[in-house]
C-alpha cells in the first residue's frame, strides 16, 4: 500500500512482487457521514421487508458470489499475496455464513415469550422484542477481506441493519467488489463501502450506531474507549497467541498435519493460527522430527500448486524475522526455514525448538509462518504454559482420548477449543466466536446471538387477565392498603406456607 498525497488515493500493491493492483480514494469524515445518512434512510425500508424478505436478497447475493468466485479469488490473491488454494477457499466458504443467517433469521428474530419468574408476574404476558440498530459499522483487517466482512455483514443485514464497511487500507479491493455485487443484483442500498486510512475508520466509529472491529489489540482499545465515550455498543475481535497441546496419547500423524496447516495457512496470518505448541516429553522428539519433515516439504509462492504464500505487509515480515532472530539469540534452534525471501513479502515456513516463555516468539503475536515448539513434562505443565498469556482467542488439544480432551479444554483460558482439529469452530455458525482476556470483547456468530448482537432488545409486558381501574400498590396510600399490599407481596415472594403467612421458622428466625 502507498499513498498518493497529491490526489488523495491509496495504491494497492501485490505483496508478492510489488506490482500495482489498483487504487482507491481516501475518504474524509464528511464523506463517511454522508454515506451513513443515506444508509439510515434506506434502512427503514430494509427493516420493513421483514426477515423473510431480507433473506431473498441475501440468497441472491450468495448466488452472485458463487458466480464470481474466480474474479474474487483473483483479486484476493493479487492484493494479499495468498497462495491460490488459500484465496479460493475464502469466497466459497463465506457463502455458508450468508446461507445460515438467511435461513434462520426469521426464527431468531421472532418475539420471545418469557415465563414469569414469580407469582408477581403471573398476570402479565412477558415478551422480548428485537429491533435492529440502524447502521452497523464493520471495520475489517487485511488477512481475510471477504470472510471477516461477511461473518459480520450477513447477520447484521439479516437483522435488518444497514452496513457501513471500512476495509483495511492494505486490502480494500476484494471486499469493495463484493459490495458492488450487492448493488449489481439490484438489492436495496443498505451497504456502503468507504476507503481510506485510520481517520476514515475513526469516522466510521463515530457515524455508526454499533461498531464491529477486527484487528489489533492496540486499535481495539482505542475504539472501545471512543464507543464508551458515546455510550455506543461495540464488539471487538483482537489479537491472539493460540496454543496447541499435544498429549502423549495423540495420533501424531494427525497432530503434525493439523498443526502444520493450522500454523502456516495463509502464511500464518489467521486470528486463530497455531502460534505455539506444547508437546508432552514422551512424544516430543518424534513429533518434532515429523513436523520438521512436513514443513520442510512445503513450497512457497503464489503459483498454482504452491502451499504457502506471501505476507500482506513488509511490517509483518519484520515481526516474524525479529521473533526468529531473538529466539536464536536466546538459544532456540531453527529446524527449517527461519529466513525472509529475497524479494516480496515472503518469510520461509519455520519450525523453532528449544524455546521458552522468555522469548518473544512464544509470548508476542507473530501473525506469520512460524511454529515454535516447547517440550513439557505433562498435561498440567502444558495447560499452565498455554494459559500463561494475555491472549485467549482459541486453542487446540491433540489426544487419543476425546474425554480427556474435553477435560483439558475446560481448563484452558480461551474462547474456543478444538479437539484434534484446527479452525473448526470458525465454520460452526451456531457456536460463538469470542476472545477472552486481551483477545476481544463480545463475540460473533453463535446462532441467534449473531443477529441479536445487532439488535436492541425491548421488554414488553401486557395483561393476561382483565385489569382493575386502580392497583393495590398505587395511590392513594393508606395504612390499610399498605398492610394488605404487604401481605399479598409476602404471599407471592415467600416459599413454603410459613413464609407466605409471615410465621417464624426455626431455620431463619422468620
Amino acid at each position: 500500500m502507498s499513498v498518493d498525497t497529491t490526489s488523495a488515493v491509496l495504491d494497492v500493491r501485490n505483496p508478492a512482487d510489488g506490482s500495482l493492483v489498483g487504487s482507491v480514494p481516501i475518504l474524509d469524515a464528511r464523506a463517511v457521514n454522508e454515506a451513513a445518512a443515506e444508509l439510515r434512510m434506506a434502512q427503514r425500508g430494509w427493516e420493513a421487508l421483514g426477515a423473510d424478505g431480507r433473506a431473498v436478497w441475501l440468497r441472491r447475493w450468495r448466488t452472485w458470489i458463487l458466480e464470481h468466485v474466480d474474479e474474487l479469488t483473483d483479486l484476493l490473491q493479487a492484493e494479499t499475496g495468498k497462495a491460490r488454494p488459500d484465496a479460493a477457499i475464502e469466497p466459497i466458504a463465506s457463502c455458508e455464513l450468508v446461507s445460515y443467517y438467511a435461513d434462520h433469521a426469521a426464527a431468531f428474530l421472532a418475539d420471545e415469550n418469557v415465563k414469569p419468574a414469580s407469582p408477581i408476574s403471573l398476570p402479565k404476558k412477558l415478551t422480548k422484542v428485537y429491533s435492529p440498530y440502524p447502521v452497523v459499522g464493520i471495520i475489517t483487517p487485511w488477512n481475510f477481506p471477504i470472510t471477516l466482512f461477511l461473518m459480520d455483514a450477513a447477520p447484521a443485514l439479516a437483522a435488518g441493519c444497514a452496513v457501513l464497511s471500512k476495509s483495511s487500507e492494505e486490502t480494500p479491493l476484494a471486499c469493495a467488489r463484493l459490495i458492488e455485487g450487492w448493488h449489481e443484483i439490484g438489492a436495496p442500498p443498505v451497504i456502503a463501502n468507504v476507503t481510506g486510512l485510520g481517520d476514515t475508520g475513526a469516522a466510521v466509529v463515530d457515524a455508526a450506531d454499533y461498531v464491529q472491529f477486527t484487528g489489533s489489540t492496540a486499535t481495539g482499545r482505542k475504539i472501545g474507549v471512543r464507543c464508551a465515550e458515546q455510550l455506543k455498543p461495540y464488539s471487538l475481535e483482537l489479537g491472539g497467541k493460540d496454543p496447541a497441546i499435544v498429549l502423549a496419547d495423540a495420533d501424531l500423524d494427525r497432530a503434525v498435519n493439523g498443526i502444520a496447516w493450522g500454523g502456516l495457512f495463509n502464511a500464518g496470518q489467521v486470528c486463530i493460527s497455531v502460534e505455539r505448541v506444547y508437546v508432552e516429553a514422551p512424544v516430543y522428539d518424534e513429533f518434532v522430527e515429523r513436523l520438521q519433515k512436513k514443513v520442510a516439504g512445503l513450497s512457497q509462492g503464489v503459483a498454482k500448486g504452491d502451499d504457502v504464500g506471501a505476507m500482506v505487509t513488509a511490517q509483518q515480515v519484520d515481526i516474524a524475522d525479529r521473533h526468529v532472530r531473538e529466539a536464536i539469540a536466546d538459544g532456540a534452534r531453527v529446524l527449517t526455514g527461519g529466513s525472509r525471501g529475497s524479494s516480496g513479502n515472503f518469510f520461509a515456513p519455520t519450525v523453532l525448538v528449544d524455546v521458552d516463555h522468555s522469548m518473544s516468539c512464544m509470548t508476542e503475536e507473530t501473525f506469520g509462518p512460524t511454529i515454535p515448539v516447547m517440550k513439557v513434562a505433562d498435561e498440567d505443565e502444558a495447560v499452565r504454559m498455554a494459559n500463561d498469556s494475555p491472549y485467549g482467542l482459541s486453542a487446540t488439544v491433540w489426544t487419543g482420548d476425546v474425554d480427556r480432551g474435553q477435560r483439558v479444554a475446560r481448563r484452558l483460558e480461551a474462547g474456543a477449543v478444538n479437539i484434534n482439529d484446527v479452525f473448526s469452530n470458525l465454520f460452526a455458525a451456531p457456536l460463538p466466536h469470542s476472545g477472552w482476556k486481551e483477545s476481544g470483547v463480545g463475540a460473533r456468530l453463535g446462532g441467534a446471538y449473531g443477529v441479536h448482537k445487532y439488535c436492541k432488545v425491548q421488554a414488553v409486558t401486557a395483561p393476561r387477565i382483565p385489569t382493575l381501574s386502580n392497583e393495590l400498590t398505587w395511590y392513594p396510600y393508606s395504612a390499610r392498603r399498605t398492610a394488605l399490599a404487604g401481605r399479598v407481596m409476602r404471599a407471592m415472594a415467600g416459599r413454603g406456607l410459613r413464609q407466605r403467612l409471615g410465621l417464624r421458622t426455626k431455620e431463619t428466625g422468620r
